[in-house]
């Protein structure tokens, strides 16, 4: 299967509102750029450097999603034109960015990450952290919190994975209701997206089923 007819058989599997990140982590340029000619537009990386030099390279209307953990003393190479952090999970990351975002005159999209698995390897916030970081956003006008993300356990075990995003959906629907401008509910990859999808995923993030496995 081609590169294309992937992409494609996604795309027909899902909703028309959910929204497709295309995870090029570790892919090389021409193979992004296969599913461009595709008409993808959307790419995850989760690794500053290498977003870095594909964003130098591509076309410049791809908007570039930071899905991976992101440490503060890297948020400056990629402020410049990231389209969406997915991954924002301390008060100190969310300030570095508003502050990175100043200096680039600009506004850069965010998802709070939660921990909704029982891997302790994922990073993540909590409601009660994630509410303290909602509440000082009005005094960080760079960046703009639009949703929630989340990652299930590494399990075969789907009545597993669909309580972890069934979790993460009743918190987003909670935090709606007081922050409305929530709007994304970024839950599942290759592996689970059709439970999250489900469970109220509104854009998923998906690599190997597009680009096979990685190398």
């Amino acid at each position: 299967m081609s590169i294309t007819s992937n992409l494609q058989s996604v795309l027909s599997s899902i909703p028309k509102d959910v929204t497709l990140v295309a995870v090029s982590k570790t892919k090389p340029t021409a193979t992004v750029l296969e599913a461009y000619e595709a008409g993808q537009r959307i790419f995850g990386e989760n690794k500053v450097q290498e977003m870095v030099q594909k964003a130098e390279l591509l076309p410049k209307d791809i908007a570039w999603h930071m899905i991976g953990h992101l440490q503060s003393n890297k948020v400056k190479y990629i402020a410049p034109f990231v389209s969406l952090i997915h991954g924002v999970d301390s008060e100190k990351l969310f300030k570095e960015i508003n502050k990175r975002a100043a200096q680039n005159n600009r506004v850069i999209d965010c998802l709070l990450q939660f921990h909704i698995a029982e891997e302790s390897s994922k990073f993540g916030l909590n409601e009660e952290e994630a509410k303290k970081i909602l509440e000082i956003q009005s005094s960080c006008s760079n960046v703009r919190i639009v949703g929630l993300m989340g990652m299930a356990t590494f399990t075969s075990n789907k009545e597993q994975i669909k309580k972890e995003f069934s979790s993460l959906n009743t918190i987003y629907k909670r935090l709606q209701k007081d922050y409305r401008q929530l709007k994304t509910l970024s839950m599942g990859m290759s592996g689970d997206y059709p439970i999250a999808i489900d469970e109220g995923s509104n854009m998923i993030r998906v690599g190997s089923a597009i680009f096979g496995a990685r190398q």
